[in-house]
């Protein structure tokens, strides 16, 4: 096996798929690397990564907060921003004081709208992990009284009859000033620092080229694209994908610092001792 080959997990989510085409396809200096797409829903990939199987991966940051002892964040690829966190979702009438006791449809214990929802309550909620695209649907058929939204969500949720009266990426920029972290690539340690420092550059290239010719990935973002109307893959990637997906930078790392700290002060990390960055 060539020796510079190595998996990487990435979910087929638009700002993936559009931000990592050029790195995948050869359209930018690879510097030898060959990048093997392992394509998964960011909890499975966030399971992987829990598990060490790829050598670098899309994670969501509590996942990266639960690894570090394996893997550490590459400050290119992330997704980070303002008015981009994840969305409480019910039928009408819900009354949002009863979130505390409502059993909410999550999309994933390890991902960061689990986290901002239990940064909220003050607790991990009771909760139910479903694949992202199936909560919406779950709280309008009334399997659940609410439900946690992620991705294309924010754009869809009033299609299904559903009102969103907590946007917990606003409550986590009210909290703390920052734009909130939603997921990030991180390499696996034993890659090594030039490695890791190498690989890191290839996707800043990437998301670089893919918004100097954002034409260029339409053919394979919309063949991962499932059923998702163009428009709204449109509005997916001016979200998700921006400067700080390039290159996180001092806010952005000031970001990530700050909810893994909170993370842990509730208990839903472990202490820490290992090293944020991997290169």
């Amino acid at each position: 096996m060539n020796p510079r080959e190595i998996g990487f997990g990435l979910s087929p989510c638009p700002n993936d798929t559009f931000a990592f085409h050029a790195a995948l396809h050869g359209l930018v200096d690879t510097r030898g690397w060959r990048l093997r797409p392992h394509m998964a829903d960011v909890e499975e990939l966030n399971r992987l990564a829990l598990a060490g199987e790829l050598e670098m991966t899309k994670l969501s940051f509590p996942a990266l907060g639960r690894c570090l002892d394996r893997y550490g964040l590459l400050t290119a690829g992330a997704a980070l921003g303002r008015g981009c966190g994840p969305l409480v979702v019910c039928r009408p009438g819900f009354d949002l004081e009863r979130l505390a006791e409502a059993t909410v449809a999550v999309p994933g214990f390890n991902t960061t709208a689990f986290m901002l929802l239990s940064l909220y309550l003050g607790r991990a909620p009771l909760a139910e992990a479903l694949v992202f695209d199936q909560i919406m649907p779950a709280v309008a058929e009334r399997r659940f009284e609410a439900g946690l939204i992620i991705h294309e969500g924010r754009f869809t949720f009033e299609g299904y009859g559903l009102l969103a009266p907590l946007d917990l990426g606003a409550w986590w920029e009210e909290i703390s000033g920052l734009p909130i972290p939603l997921g990030c690539i991180a390499a696996r340690r034993d890659l090594g620092r030039e490695a890791a420092r190498e690989l890191q550059d290839i996707l800043s290239a990437s998301v670089a080229h893919a918004q100097a010719r954002p034409q260029a990935s339409q053919e394979f973002m919309l063949a991962h694209a499932q059923e998702m109307l163009p428009e709204v893959v449109n509005e997916h990637i001016g979200l998700y994908v921006n400067d700080f997906s390039r290159e996180l930078g001092p806010e952005g790392l000031a970001a990530v610092e700050e909810l893994l700290a909170r993370g842990r002060e509730i208990g839903l990390l472990p202490q820490g001792g290992y090293s944020l960055l991997a290169g």
